[in-house]
C-alpha cells in the first residue's frame, strides 16, 4: 500500500501524524534566523538545498526542524521542505542483481531534498519480533535510526515501509552512495527520515544510501569489524560494485538480540 508519509505501526505505539510541536509567530512569507524560534539553532535551508558548515564531520549532524502546521508563516516559507514531498521525476526498474532499484529521471543538485523514506513507525518490540519473524529469503525493509542527544540519551526510530510505504523503500545499498539520510522534524519528535543528494547527480543514475547511515566512508572502528565479522554467516553479499564494498549489507545485530 503506497503511502507518502510515515503512518502509526501495527503496535500503535507512535502516532507519526500527532502534532505537538507548538507554531512560530513569524508574519513573514519566510522565517528567518534567529528570530523564527524554529530556526534557534540556525538556518537549515540555503534556497532549496541543506545548509552545510565547513567542519565536514559535522556537516549532517545538525538537528533539523521545519516550520510546521502551528506555524503562523506561509506555505511559501524557506524552511518547508521535506514536507513538500517529491519534487523530482523518479523511476522504480529491476536491476541485473539487486532486485528492484531507484533512479532520477532529471538532474538533481547537490544537497537537495530528494525523497523520504516512509513507511510505518514501529515500536522496539514490533520491530525486533518481524525482524525475527523473516527468513533469510525475506528482504527488510525495516530501518533503525539512533541518534544521540546531548543528554547522553540515544533517541531511536523504527520505520518499516514492508506492507505500507512509499517509492524510498526501492533505494538499494551502497557502500559510495550519492543520497545521505538526515532526521527532519516537521510537527513532532517523530522524524521523517529524509534523504539528500551527496553530490550532484545525473538523470539515468541510480540513487542509493548507505543503510548503515555512514557516510564519507568513514573507516570502522576495530571493534565494529570484529563484530561484523563474527555476524557475516547471518549477512547478505552487497553488490554495489563500489571501489571501497565491504561485500556484505550493513548489519545490526540490535534487533536479534534478546531483551
Amino acid at each position: 500500500q503506497y503511502s507518502p508519509d510515515n503512518v502509526a505501526g501495527a503496535d500503535g505505539e507512535i502516532d507519526p501524524t500527532e502534532v505537538t510541536f507548538p507554531g512560530c509567530s513569524c508574519l513573514t512569507s519566510s522565517c528567518v534566523a534567529p528570530v523564527c524560534s524554529c530556526l534557534c539553532r540556525g538556518a537549515n535551508y540555503q534556497g532549496l538545498c541543506l545548509r552545510t558548515t565547513d567542519e565536514e564531520e559535522e556537516e549532517y549532524a545538525r538537528p533539523v526542524f521545519e516550520c510546521n502546521t502551528m506555524c503562523q508563516c506561509g506555505e511559501s516559507c524557506q524552511n518547508r521542505v521535506v514536507q513538500r514531498g517529491l519534487q523530482f521525476r523518479l523511476e522504480v526498474f529491476k536491476t541485473e542483481k539487486k532486485g528492484w532499484g531507484l533512479r532520477t529521471l532529471e538532474f538533481i543538485a547537490k544537497g537537495r531534498f530528494v525523497c523520504e523514506y516512509a513507511g510505518e513507525v514501529l515500536g522496539f518490540n514490533e520491530a525486533r519480533r518481524r525482524i525475527q519473524a523473516q527468513t533469510s529469503k525475506d528482504s527488510n525493509y525495516i530501518i533503525a535510526v539512533r541518534e544521540h542527544l546531548h543528554s547522553g540519551r540515544v533517541m531511536e526510530t523504527f520505520v518499516d515501509p514492508t506492507y505500507v510505504g512509499n517509492v524510498g523503500r526501492f533505494l538499494n545499498h551502497s557502500c559510495e552512495p550519492n543520497l545521505f539520510m538526515v532526521p527532519v522534524r516537521v510537527d513532532s519528535m517523530v522524524p521523517k527520515l529524509a534523504l539528500f543528494a551527496a553530490t550532484d547527480i545525473s538523470a539515468g543514475e541510480e540513487l542509493s544510501y548507505d543503510y548503515s547511515g555512514r557516510f564519507h566512508n568513514l573507516p570502522k572502528t576495530k571493534s565494529e569489524q570484529t563484530s561484523l565479522e563474527e555476524d557475516n554467516r547471518l549477512r547478505k553479499p552487497c553488490y554495489c560494485g563500489s571501489h571501497s564494498c565491504a561485500s556484505f549489507l550493513p548489519w545490526d545485530s540490535s534487533l536479534f538480540s534478546t531483551p
